[in-house]
C-alpha cells in the first residue's frame, strides 16, 4: 500500500482539529444563549398552534394577515376574560392562605406530632410555635426587598412576553420565508420527508395543546367541586394548579396535589385522607384512561419517552425545560420516523417478536425466537 503523503496527513489532522474546535465553540455558544434558544422553541410551538386556525380561515378566503390578527385577538381576548374572571378570586384566596399560614403550620405540627407520639425525638422537629414561625418568616425590609426583586423580574417577564407574542405573530402572518429557510437546510432529496416530519410534529403539538386544555379544564372543575364540598380553603388556587398540572406529564398532577393535602391535614387528618384519595383516583383515571384517549389520535407518545426527556430538559433548563419537554418529544418522534424508520422496510414480525420478548419465550441458546 502506498504511504499517505505527509501534507495530506497534516491537512486531514488540521481539518479534524478545526472541526473539533468549531464544535466546542458551537456547544459553548448554545450553552450561553440557551435561554434564547428555549424562547425560540416556545415561539415555534405557539406559532404551530395558532397556524391551524389561521390556515382554516385563510382557506375560507380570509386574507392571511387578517386571519392571523383575528386568531391572535381571539386568543388574547379569551385569556383576558379568563384572567378577569379568575385572577381576582385566586389573588384573594392566595392572600387569605398567606395570612393563615402560621395557623395552618401550627395545626399541621399538632397533627403530625399526634401521629408520631411514639417517636419523641422526631416530634421535636415537627413542632412549630408562633415565635419560631416569626423567626422563619421574612422581616418587612427583607419582604420589601424581595417584592422589588420580583417587580424587576416581572418587568423582564413582560418584556419577554411582548417579544414572544410579536415573534409568534410575525411567524403566523408570513411563515413562507421561515419554511423556505427550514427546507433549505436539507438536500433536495430529503426535503419531502423534512416537510412530512414538520407536518407530523405540528399535528402532535396541536394535539398536545388541546389535550392539556380539555383534560386540565376537567381536572380543574373536579378539583373545585370536590374541595368546595370538603370545605378546603383556597379552592380557586388549587383548581388553577390542577388546570396547569398536565403540562408536566405524570409528575405534575401529584406535585400540584401536595399543597391542598397539607392544608387539609392542618384542618383534619380524615379530611386530608379523603383529599389525598381524591387526587390519587383523579390523577390515575385522567393519566391512564382519559388523557391517552384524548391524545391517541394525534400524539401517540409513550409516557416513558416524555418523562425521560422531561427529566433531561428539567435538569438543563429548570421548569421552562420541563414544560417544553412533551412538544420536543413530538418533534423528535416525527423526525425519527421520517429519517430513520422510513428508510427501513416494514417488519411484519416485529409485533410478534415484541410479544415473545415480553413473555420470555426467546431462545437465547440458539439466538432464535421460539415459535
Amino acid at each position: 500500500m502506498s504511504e499517505i503523503p505527509t501534507e495530506s496527513r497534516y491537512a486531514a489532522l488540521s481539518k479534524a482539529v478545526l472541526l473539533a474546535a468549531g464544535l466546542v465553540v458551537l456547544l459553548w455558544l448554545c450553552y450561553q444563549v440557551s435561554g434564547v434558544l428555549l424562547l425560540f422553541l416556545f415561539t415555534i410551538i405557539f406559532a404551530l398552534i395558532l397556524n391551524a386556525p389561521t390556515t382554516w380561515l385563510a382557506d375560507r378566503k380570509v386574507p392571511r394577515p387578517l386571519a392571523a390578527l383575528l386568531v391572535f385577538g381571539a386568543v388574547l381576548g379569551l385569556l383576558g376574560l379568563l384572567g378577569w374572571l379568575a385572577v381576582p378570586r385566586i389573588t384573594e384566596q392566595l392572600s387569605e392562605l398567606a395570612s393563615n399560614l402560621p395557623t395552618y403550620a401550627q395545626n399541621l405540627s399538632k397533627q403530625l406530632s399526634a401521629l408520631f407520639e411514639n417517636y419523641p425525638q422526631l416530634q421535636k422537629h415537627l413542632r412549630f410555635d408562633e415565635e419560631s414561625l416569626t423567626k422563619e418568616l421574612p422581616s418587612l425590609p427583607v419582604l420589601l426587598q424581595r417584592v422589588g426583586q420580583y417587580s424587576l423580574s416581572a418587568l423582564g417577564l413582560v418584556f419577554l412576553l411582548i417579544v414572544l407574542l410579536s415573534t409568534v405573530l410575525y411567524m403566523v402572518i408570513e411563515p413562507r420565508p421561515l419554511l423556505k429557510l427550514y427546507l433549505s437546510l436539507f438536500p433536495a432529496s430529503r426535503r419531502e420527508p423534512a416537510a412530512r416530519a414538520l407536518g407530523k410534529a405540528s399535528k402532535m403539538v396541536i394535539g398536545w395543546m388541546w389535550s392539556n386544555v380539555v383534560v386540565g379544564s376537567l381536572e380543574a372543575a373536579l378539583t373545585a367541586i370536590f374541595l368546595n364540598i370538603m370545605d378546603i380553603p383556597g379552592v380557586w388556587v388549587w383548581a388553577a394548579l390542577a388546570f396547569f398540572s398536565e403540562l408536566v406529564p405524570k409528575i405534575g398532577p401529584y406535585l400540584m396535589a401536595a399543597p391542598p393535602v397539607l392544608v387539609a391535614l392542618a384542618i383534619d387528618p380524615t379530611t386530608a385522607l379523603w383529599v389525598a384519595l381524591f387526587y390519587l383516583v383523579m390523577n390515575e383515571l385522567m393519566g391512564d384512561l382519559v388523557m391517552p384517549r384524548v391524545r391517541s389520535s394525534t400524539m401517540n407518545l409513550h409516557p416513558v419517552s416524555s418523562l425521560f426527556l422531561m427529566l433531561i430538559m428539567g435538569s438543563a433548563f429548570g421548569l421552562p425545560g420541563a414544560l417544553i419537554a412533551t412538544p420536543l418529544t413530538a418533534f423528535i418522534k416525527a423526525f425519527y420516523e421520517e429519517f430513520y424508520l422510513a428508510r427501513h422496510p416494514f417488519d411484519e414480525q416485529l409485533d410478534k417478536q415484541v410479544e415473545l420478548i415480553m413473555y420470555r419465550r426467546v431462545d437465547t441458546k440458539n439466538s432464535t425466537l421460539e415459535q
